[in-house]
């Protein structure tokens, strides 16, 4: 579920926000949750041009962007136009 406080940005905005070095505070188990869903995410985009929902945090709050997963690997989400958002930012993947 999206918090209400979350807000919607286009992908298109990714690459002007801030993204701290510190990683967002989530158990080891809930990052092995994300790297799987992250997975799907991935393959259900590639394969079925099946958008998700990415929920993580930049400098200013929370915030979700509804788009297409290329790639990923332990650093960052490759999203479409080589936008990237930091791996340790992302709080959940939500499947619509």
């Amino acid at each position: 579920m999206i918090p209400s406080s979350a807000v919607a940005i286009a992908k298109e905005d990714i690459p002007s926000l801030r993204f701290p070095r510190e990683a967002v505070h989530l158990s080891d188990d809930h990052r092995d949750k994300l790297r799987k869903k992250l997975d799907q995410a991935m393959r259900l985009g590639n394969n079925e041009h099946v958008k998700c929902r990415i929920l993580f945090r930049d400098d200013e709050g929370i915030k979700y962007v509804e788009t297409t997963v290329w790639t990923f690997d332990r650093d960052r989400i490759v999203l479409k136009y080589g936008t990237t958002i930091p791996f340790q930012r992302v709080i959940d993947i939500l499947f619509p």
